[in-house]
């Protein structure tokens, strides 16, 4: 005896479907094919969304009837529960297709335009064509519904939108019967699948290609028949454009254009600009290690960039890159990059410990002194110690002066030379220091 509470209840309704459910005999596949065949012909018939209902609830019906036919052995050739299920399929298919349209449809098309007009960038020419889609369109929906669609508030693509998606509302509010309002609901569709086609139509941005962009925006304005000398012509703009020291246009190119040519091309005129305004798009690309737009950077001398470039001379890895990045960095000048640059006085590569010591004399902080000093008295290269002296005369306080004056009968040519250049220095400043005042 088990516990009341253990028992599964059941209603009336589900013990009759279950009853029925176990009296119905079990059917042939070919009983259940003729079956469908009824179905289809009542499909066929079918008028009203109501006749449809009862289609699709036969085909329910006869849905469970072939679930209780056997699965085919798995070397059968043929399998009729499949074959069922597959028509099932299709006939379900039919039943979809042949409902509606409903109101609902025409809403949700009026929405999806509303989006592509707000969402679209379109071109001064494809504005217009918006414009008067939208207003020809809302129009004959107002005469469909006989009024309650109002047109847009003004030329703005927004409020265009803003009208679309109201009249989406009104079709809404319209309460519209698919079997009543067939009609109605069947000439808004239209008319809201025509705006859709309408806005396909119309010229967006991103149907116009690379060089008529360019040209849209005024690009190629620049250009006449004497100064279009380059091929290809944006070549032509970007040289016009460096010439004016505008870096706009050679920024635009450089963004447009992916051949190495062109890359280069734009870069190298950034460089000859120093222009701030190309920072951040080298910046950027310095921080793929790129040598073009480190030099850049170097150029426009934001020390922002050492942000970016400090860390790619810590060690001793890829020597060309270091090399590019001290020059860089000594172009900037900015002493926060000091102690990092001196850090390299020790590199093993005689470029590197070179580079360091210029980079050191450009910058021009004091604090440099002592280990350039150190670098131009031990240092077994006499290039590396020629930039020792070289960063002390640039430097040009008296005590780094001093320091490398001390090797005017250094036995490098080329050390001496810096060395004299410290000592003419020197008498220069003690002259001053001993004019008479007046």
């Amino acid at each position: 005896m088990s516990d009341g509470d253990d028992e599964s209840e059941e209603t009336p309704d589900s013990t009759d479907e279950t009853a029925e459910e176990q009296s119905e005999p079990v059917a042939s596949p070919e009983e259940l094919d003729e079956r469908l065949d009824e179905v289809e012909a009542e499909l066929e018939a079918a008028e009203t969304e109501a006749d449809l209902d009862e289609v699709e609830a036969e085909l329910d019906r006869v849905e469970k009837r072939v679930e209780t036919l056997p699965e085919p052995e798995e070397d059968a050739e043929e399998d009729p529960k499949g074959d069922l299920e597959d028509r099932i399929g299709a006939v379900r298919d039919g039943i979809e297709d042949q409902r509606g349209p409903y109101g609902e449809d025409v809403a949700e098309t009026l929405e999806t335009a509303a989006g592509t007009v707000r969402d679209t960038r379109w071109t001064d020419t494809g504005e217009s064509e918006v414009r008067e889609a939208v207003e020809t369109r809302l129009a004959e929906l107002d005469e469909t519904l006989d009024g309650g669609v109002a047109g847009p508030t003004s030329d703005d693509l927004d409020a265009h939108a803003d009208a679309v998606e109201d009249a989406a509302e009104a079709v809404r509010n319209a309460d519209l019967d698919a079997d009543d309002d067939e009609e109605t609901i069947a000439s808004l569709l239209e008319s809201a699948e025509g705006l859709q086609s309408d806005l396909d139509d119309a010229q967006e941005w991103d149907d116009l290609t690379v060089r008529e962009q360019l040209d849209y925006n005024g690009f190629y304005d620049v250009l006449t028949g004497r100064n279009r000398k380059d091929f290809p012509p944006e070549l032509s703009v970007v040289r016009i454009a460096e010439r004016e020291k505008n870096p706009e246009p050679i920024l635009t190119a450089l963004d447009t254009f992916e051949s190495e040519f062109m890359q280069e091309n734009c870069m190298m005129a950034l460089k000859r600009l120093g222009s701030p305004e190309a920072y951040d798009e080298m910046n950027e690309r310095a921080q793929r290690r790129k040598f073009l737009p480190i030099e850049v950077l170097g150029k426009i001398g934001d020390p922002r960039a050492l942000d970016t470039l400090l860390e790619f001379i810590e060690g001793d890895a890829n020597p060309p890159l270091q090399r590019v990045v001290l020059r860089a960095v000594g172009s900037i000048g900015d002493e926060e990059a000091t102690q990092t640059v001196a850090d390299r006085l020790v590199a093993d590569d005689p470029e590197i410990r070179s580079g360091a010591a210029r980079a050191l004399g450009q910058i021009g902080d004091p604090r440099a002194i002592d280990p350039l000093t150190d670098l131009l008295n031990e240092d077994d290269d006499d290039s590396v110690r020629t930039s020792a002296a070289w960063a002390l005369n640039r430097i040009g306080t008296e005590e780094a002066l001093e320091a490398a004056s001390e090797h005017a009968d250094d036995r490098s040519y080329i050390v001496q030379t810096e060395a004299e250049k410290a000592q003419a220095a020197l008498s220069d400043d003690d002259g001053e220091r001993a004019e008479p005042t007046a």
